[in-house]
């Protein structure tokens, strides 16, 4: 039996694995191939240790030996195996092993390259696939998955349309790398905002805390790291040029912009915005339970509908917040 050192050495320049790791995967392979072959026979199978394969590295011949034993059963010396029905079986296997090898560094590959992209934003274009709810977005060199429950509720993905997805996780799957992305990840309006405001970048702004409901309204605490910065108009933007720019590529979902403050009923006041709060004062400081008072008729506004402004509020300051109309003090 005999390999085409010329072909491994082609394979050693195109694919980048060392020849001699390319031998051993095939003695390896072929080492295997004897155990089944010996196996279907209905042969004595003897101990793997017992079994050696030997590639030639200057001729490119197989040779393969075997125990051979006296008529006690005693291993007296080694055996070649020659017949031609295990070249065929050998053969066949060593290809397979190969082929699966460079499936398998392939894959690494395209894995090393994304591992560092989980928490990133990649532009992609999105794919039709066998299954219309889950969505196939194409990143150059794979295709991502964006699974229903990671899709912004009401948003339509038409074939051939370029967008924006966050990277939540980077595997490999049982046919080859998968990468999973998101819509709805907040994580995605905040690197969106990055990309946006250069002062996020350079630290001078940072974003704090990040509350959404995809689709529907985020609110961004964000605070300067330098005095002077204005860090709630750097994120605005000139005309709101900024937010309105996260805001389209999220399919115009609303945006807050919130002053942070280290006064957790401050904070609490900004983040009920738009609506307009009278005052907000401490029922227990441990559990984070605050009162916020706001004029009977901004009411429903600080609440929000079903709830989601005064919802996004909570989870933005992690205070529990009990909102009541200014009259309550009157009565």
């Amino acid at each position: 039996m005999r390999i085409d050192l010329a072909m491994l050495r082609g394979l050693e320049r195109e694919k980048e694995i060392p020849f001699e790791e390319l031998a051993e995967i095939i003695e390896q392979a072929i080492h295997s191939a004897y155990f089944k072959h010996a196996e279907n026979q209905n042969m004595p199978v003897p101990a793997e240790d017992q079994v050696r394969v030997v590639l030639d590295r200057k001729t490119g011949d197989i040779s393969v030996f075997v125990p051979e034993l006296d008529d006690e059963g005693v291993v007296i010396g080694e055996a070649l195996v020659t017949t031609d029905e295990f070249g065929r079986v050998a053969s066949s296997a060593a290809k397979q092993v190969i082929n699966q090898r460079l499936r398998d560094l392939s894959d690494d590959a395209v894995l090393g390259a994304f591992k560092d992209k989980e928490g990133q934003i990649l532009s992609g274009v999105v794919q039709q696939g066998p299954n219309p709810r889950m969505i196939h977005v194409d990143l150059g060199e794979l295709e991502a998955i964006l699974p229903p429950e990671e899709q912004i509720p009401g948003e339509s993905y038409p074939h051939g349309m370029r967008l924006r997805v966050y990277v939540t996780s980077v595997s490999k799957g049982l046919k080859g790398p998968q990468i999973t992305v998101s819509r709805t990840h907040p994580g995605l309006v905040r690197k969106l905002f990055e990309r946006e405001v250069p002062e996020l970048g350079s630290g001078i702004v940072e974003i704090v805390s990040l509350a959404r409901e995809a689709g529907h309204r985020t609110k961004v605490a964000v605070r300067a790291k330098q005095p002077g910065i204005n860090a709630k108009g750097t994120c605005i933007g000139e005309m709101g040029s900024r937010v309105r720019a996260v805001m389209s590529e999220l399919g115009e979902e609303k945006i807050d912009i919130i002053d942070y403050s280290p006064d957790l009923p401050a904070f609490v006041a900004n983040a009920l915005s738009p609506a307009k709060v009278t005052e907000v004062f401490m029922l227990n400081e441990s559990l984070k339970q605050v009162r916020a008072l706001v004029p009977d008729f901004q009411l429903s506004l600080a609440i929000g509908k079903e709830g989601q402004n005064a919802r996004l509020a909570a989870k933005l300051t992690g205070a529990k917040i009990d909102i009541q109309p200014d009259s309550i003090m009157n009565d």
